[in-house]
């Protein structure tokens, strides 16, 4: 691929959205993973035919589109069905990544996935990792007051996704949302050194 490929990650609540967003600001067009595929769920027919056929027709709504919630519901209790759906989901992403960012006329482009490092299979489109990460309680607030929930299940999300430690290990740089740090300096300084390399 011609572009310089960043690969945006980290929990929820940690504020990936307001990094991609500056990216944006910046002219660096950003991919959101989990919006294109829930876009392609719709969109790629083959796609629907084949996890259709892996799930079953039960995970159809009443108007013969994918439920996610169904989805869910079926895939996330059994690792091996979960395993043998990425296998057919990821590679139909990756395709799309790949004609989304030639059709980009920036030489940068950024994607976003909360489950970049934990998948392996989406690292290899990147040339840089960037994590973000917030204090706990920062997370917990901002989970609770997005989606309407309590502290236990905001707390229970956090709980069931990597530590800020473990992406921070797999990163070329963490980026902290914690309304003290800086970030549009070092944004302004990646964009420029990626372009000068």
């Amino acid at each position: 691929m011609d572009k310089t490929v960043i690969a945006c990650t980290g929990g929820i609540g940690s504020g990936k959205s307001a990094i991609i967003g500056a990216f944006a600001a910046l002219g660096i067009p950003a991919y959101d993973c989990d919006s294109h595929t829930k876009a392609l769920y719709r969109s790629d027919a083959a796609l629907k035919g084949r996890i259709v056929q892996l799930l079953g027709s039960g995970i159809l709504d009443a108007d013969g589109q994918l439920d996610t919630k169904r989805m869910a519901a079926r895939v996330f209790s059994d690792a091996a069905i979960l395993e043998r759906l990425e296998a057919i989901v990821h590679p139909a992403v990756a395709e799309d990544f790949r004609r989304w960012a030639r059709e980009q006329e920036s030489d940068i482009v950024i994607m976003e996935s909360a489950i970049l490092q934990q998948k392996p299979f989406f690292d290899k489109f990147a040339d840089y990792i960037i994590t973000v990460s917030a204090p706990e309680e920062v997370r917990v607030q901002r989970v609770m007051a997005r989606d309407g929930v309590g502290r236990e299940q905001a707390e229970r999300r956090l709980a069931n996704q990597w530590t800020d430690e473990q992406r921070a290990a797999k990163a070329d740089m963490v980026l902290k949302t914690d309304d003290r740090s800086a970030v549009l300096p070092r944004i302004l300084e990646l964009i420029d050194t990626l372009r000068t390399k």
